[in-house]
């Protein structure tokens, strides 16, 4: 991707690719947020060739490796961080549950004024800093990385018990979304 100077130059090959919340907001905390992104996801995969290898969401940032088919990578990422940052803001906005509504505005909207692409809000960071999987050792590294982030976080034991991640495939289940398994 162009963004932060990062750029997907192997349109085949399989990427690492993270992005991130902007001011690392923990947006994702909610399960009907997530749910959000999970629903692109499916339509990035069935209506733009996304091929997913893993994937996590975190509570303020998301992990995938990914490749695409028919779709340039890039416009995949572009279109889906595009859509998810209207819905999920919008959601924010209108969920009278959200205690921390005014707070997350803000931060969006203050990131929005700062730059030049956005009209009034940012919601996703725009360093994606996209990595091609080069080799055995560097893949598996990196899935590994990814299933075990919310190990990390303390918020599962397994990395298969956390729901939002391809970890459960990989444990031989059916997660939330299609995975091609690398091994």
């Amino acid at each position: 991707m162009a963004e932060a100077g990062y750029k997907i130059r192997n349109t085949e090959g399989i990427h690492f690719i993270t992005f991130a919340v902007v001011e690392w907001v923990d947006v994702f905390t909610r399960r009907e947020y997530k749910d959000m992104l999970v629903e692109s996801l499916t339509f990035c995969q069935e209506k733009k060739g996304l091929i997913l290898y893993a994937w996590c969401i975190m509570s303020n940032h998301v992990h995938f490796m990914a490749s695409a088919r028919e779709h340039n990578l890039s416009d995949i990422l572009r279109d889906f961080k595009k859509y998810t940052s209207t819905k999920v803001t919008s959601a924010i906005i209108k969920n009278p549950q959200e205690s921390r509504k005014d707070w997350m505005i803000d931060i969006f909207k203050k990131a929005g004024k700062e730059n030049s692409r956005n009209t009034v809000y940012q919601f996703w960071r725009q360093d994606n800093h996209p990595i091609e999987c080069f080799s055995y050792d560097f893949t598996k590294q990196k899935l590994n990385y990814i299933h075990n982030n919310p190990v990390a976080a303390g918020i599962v034991f397994n990395p298969e018990d956390y729901l939002y991640s391809s970890a459960t495939d990989y444990a031989g289940r059916k997660g939330f979304l299609k995975v091609d398994l690398l091994f």
